[in-house]
């Protein structure tokens, strides 16, 4: 961990009430410490749970805060006990830069359960700093919690899959259906959504895009390349769809009822919830007890499947579809994303904002 004595000044936008209103802010962040990476920023996304944050709608908000935790950059310096990184690197840094490294989930290397961890923003350090997300000119983040951009792939397209990308490509590989043939279900065709048809199809998967409305068909279809799209108020045709999807990645961040897509599923199928949302859902009890179906939820991915999804991304060709935008956008931004005005992640060039002049 880095020293208090010699401090770095950083230049970020941050919000300072729960308005949510970001502006430009200076601050400190500690010195490089022995296993610390000071990166300079490139590129950060824009992510729902940004919007969350700022807006303090979990009621856990700090301010002033920097968001921003979809953030690829470029190695500027390291510490001396380094050994993953040189300067000149592009590297990745996503939602978590500390944990206990005690507890069994960080001895089985899925220290985004660890009930220790650090977010890289409205959070603390071990020596008592605030931490400040990617909306800054750079970030100062111990090794561990930092990867590797694979050579060839374009920096910009890196930022969605170290939060998005990761967070549908977790639960995937974790229940096991990261092996072709499989039937799944999108619900929500936001940020995260957009990168579930993308991945699930990647993995041989036939993908169904399940939305509100008709607004997002032919994007799913003919731009996404999802298999088919369901209304969820078309009564026909979702009971016609009862019991033919063996998962079901539920991304909508809002208060919605369970039951209509609990009965997509087939026997053993899962629900797997990743929308934040801090009102209570309700289901009853024989949805899930007549079909041995499971309601679980995921949460972002380990250090290690941010590397393999980034390798997997690579692979296979899989990119985001991503609007670029300068820092002195941000708020519009933020207010399209409260509107789902995105086709289907904001990406701030923060380099190119020159934050420092």
């Amino acid at each position: 961990m880095g020293s208090l004595e010699v401090e770095k000044t950083a230049i970020g936008w941050a919000a300072r009430d729960p308005s949510g209103v970001l502006s430009p802010y200076t601050y400190t962040l500690r010195n490089t410490g022995p296993e610390d990476v000071q990166v300079k920023v490139l590129y950060c996304g824009l992510c729902h749970s940004d919007l969350h944050q700022v807006k303090n709608d979990l009621g856990m908000s700090n301010y002033p805060m920097v968001p921003g935790h979809e953030v690829v950059g470029e190695v500027v310096e390291i510490g001396p006990e380094v050994t993953k990184f040189k300067v000149g690197d592009t590297v990745g840094v996503g939602l978590l830069v500390g944990s206990c490294n005690k507890c069994r989930p960080c001895k089985a290397e899925i220290e985004q359960y660890c009930g220790k961890k650090i977010w890289n923003y409205n959070d603390v350090y071990t020596d008592g700093k605030p931490t400040q997300g990617g909306f800054a000119n750079f970030i100062v983040v111990e090794q561990k919690f930092v990867v590797k951009i694979p050579e060839g792939m374009a920096p910009e397209q890196a930022a969605p899959l170290l939060c998005a990308g990761v967070t549908v490509y977790s639960p995937l590989n974790h229940f096991g259906f990261n092996q072709s043939g499989l039937r799944g279900g999108i619900l929500g065709l936001g940020g995260v959504g957009h990168m579930g048809v993308k991945i699930a199809k990647a993995m041989g998967h036939h993908v169904t895009v399940i939305s509100s409305s008709n607004k997002k068909r032919q994007e799913a279809l003919d731009h996404l390349g999802a298999d088919d799209y369901l209304v969820s108020s078309d009564t026909e045709k979702m009971q016609e769809a009862a019991d033919s999807l063996d998962y079901i990645i539920d991304t909508v961040p809002v208060n919605h009822p369970l039951e209509p897509y609990l009965s997509l599923l087939k026997v053993d199928g899962k629900l797997i919830l990743m929308g934040v949302i801090n009102t209570p859902l309700q289901f009853v009890s024989p949805m899930v007890m007549l079909g041995r179906k499971s309601i679980t939820g995921s949460f972002i991915g380990s250090m290690k499947e941010i590397e393999e999804v980034l390798q997997f991304c690579k692979e296979k060709g899989v990119t985001s579809q991503i609007e670029m935008v300068k820092m002195d956008y941000i708020n519009i931004a933020m207010e399209r994303l409260e509107k789902n005005d995105v086709r289907y992640r904001f990406i701030v060039d923060v380099a190119g904002s020159k934050l420092d002049q």
